[in-house]
């Protein structure tokens, strides 16, 4: 069959390298970008912004654990973090592990292209047609959107006011013109603003930096990893049981996983909770001393949530759904998607030192000769302010709206969390009451998954559902 990806990022390679050759004619993949393969966040940059996950989660090839890690093996000057007992290299470092992954599997297609051009429109009239902003058409049998994830909003209108950076990344570029001696509020308090603050820190920054958001909670610390041999919190298992899954239900089943092991969820439960209101800094300090602790509790959820959580968010009822986004949204991610303990240890130094604060409760940011930050404790004045609040899971890129446009119009249907709705197991489009075979999403634009944003986990997995679909055909 001959085969249509639209975007060339991580989802784009997961595909081709999950694809059987014996199924393909040939490949076209479009994508305009002067660094494919890597979409927005592996492009080059500064060798502070790292890989934020162990190895073994970082496999593009769904299955094989071990195949970023062996790829690494192989490279000179690869960055280890002492207390994680791993490589924890730059994200650009990573973006050669995707170009090379995708190379070679380009090499196994009898035939293969590259075109480097924006995708306006898909026809589904009979064989899908694709068609460019330069004015190439291509048809083909199957069409894969791999197109990545949104760009950040701009909450508070800053858009245009100098010394506002509405997309941090590069963060070489938006750091290069930030005096060292500047006041720096970021907005955001996830993994984009822990890379900021590290970048900032390596630069050699000695103004303030304030990181400003509603909860002023940072996300958690990675654990060393550790074999944990799931086995009640799986997909599989979910789809075995006997009338609806609810969120308590899940909870049982956490609490099964972990009283095979001796351990409590209760226990994590009311851990999480306290750490969800401890000072930042002192949330550090204990997270660091915790890297090597053998229990294996928040490593088990941390994966399941990664595993299993994408089909449970899809069999819960509504009410759950609403309750998990309104009242534990922030645990989720920040226990979700931990920082890596060399950048936790950079951000409790510049804690102590008194250099980074973390301020809870923003209300509104007004620019002027000086930004001007409104937050639960008062007012925080700033000369640059640097935002790194995440895309909404699910968003449509810009340069994708057009793309999305023709399809929405011939009937492809848009689920009501953002993105397209799909069929789960197989990641086609539903265009009109059914799912099409002819066209499928591998990565973020695919709705109704929770309200995380797609790791590389996840996309493998699509990645391997979709190929797996081919030879179903």
């Amino acid at each position: 069959m001959d085969i249509a990806i639209i975007g060339a990022g991580a989802a784009a390679v997961a595909l081709l390298d999950a694809l059987d050759p014996s199924d393909v004619r040939s490949v076209t993949v479009f994508d305009p970008s002067e660094s494919p393969w890597r979409g927005r966040p592996y492009r080059p940059d500064l060798d502070s912004v790292l890989v934020n996950v162990p190895p073994q989660i970082m496999s593009i090839r769904f299955g094989d654990r071990e195949h970023y890690a062996r790829w690494l093996d192989g490279q000179a000057g690869v960055h280890i973090d002492e207390r994680l007992g791993a490589p924890v290299p730059p994200r650009a470092f990573y973006g050669r592990y995707l170009e090379d992954t995708a190379e070679a599997a380009l090499a196994r297609f009898a035939k293969s292209e590259v075109v480097p051009s924006v995708v306006t429109g898909v026809s589904l009239d009979g064989r899908p047609t694709v068609r460019t902003a330069d004015g190439r058409t291509r048809t083909a049998d199957r069409v894969v959107l791999c197109v990545g994830g949104g760009a950040p909003h701009d909450l508070y209108g800053l858009a245009g006011a100098p010394g506002f950076a509405a997309d941090p990344y590069p963060l070489a570029r938006t750091l290069a013109d930030v005096p060292s001696g500047r006041d720096v509020a970021v907005i955001g308090a996830g993994l984009t603003a822990v890379d900021i603050v590290v970048s900032l820190a390596a630069r050699g920054h000695t103004g303030r930096i304030s990181l400003v958001s509603r909860s002023g909670t940072l996300p958690f610390v990675w654990q060393r990893p550790a074999r944990t041999g799931i086995r009640h919190l799986t997909p599989e298992r979910l789809l075995s049981l006997d009338g609806p899954v609810t969120l308590d239900g899940f909870a049982d089943l956490i609490r099964a996983e972990l009283a095979e092991r001796g351990e409590s969820w209760d226990e994590l439960a009311a851990w999480i909770d306290a750490a969800m209101r401890r000072d930042p800094a002192a949330n550090l300090r204990e997270q660091l001393a915790m890297v090597d602790a053998p229990q294996l509790a928040r490593r088990i959820v941390q994966e399941a949530a990664h595993t299993a959580g994408p089909l449970a968010w899809r069999l819960l009822p509504a009410g759950d759904r609403e309750r998990l986004r309104a009242r534990h949204f922030r645990t989720v991610t920040s226990l979700a998607s931990p920082m890596v303990p060399c950048n936790a240890a950079v951000l409790l130094d510049l804690f102590e030192a008194g250099t980074l604060e973390a301020l809870s409760g923003i209300e509104k940011v007004e620019a002027g000769a000086r930004f001007r930050i409104t937050h639960a404790a008062g007012v925080r004045t700033a000369d640059v302010v640097i935002n790194a609040v995440n895309p909404p899971p699910h968003a449509i890129p810009r340069t994708a709206e057009a793309l999305a446009s023709s399809l929405l119009a011939q009937g492809a249907a848009q689920d009501p969390d953002g993105g397209l709705a799909i069929d789960f197991g197989t990641g086609r489009v539903v265009v009109g009451d059914r799912p099409d075979p002819r066209l499928h999403v591998v990565g973020d634009l695919a709705g109704g998954g929770p309200f995380l944003v797609s790791g590389i986990p996840g996309v493998a997995a699509q990645a391997h559902r979709a190929a797996r679909s081919f030879r179903s055909r």
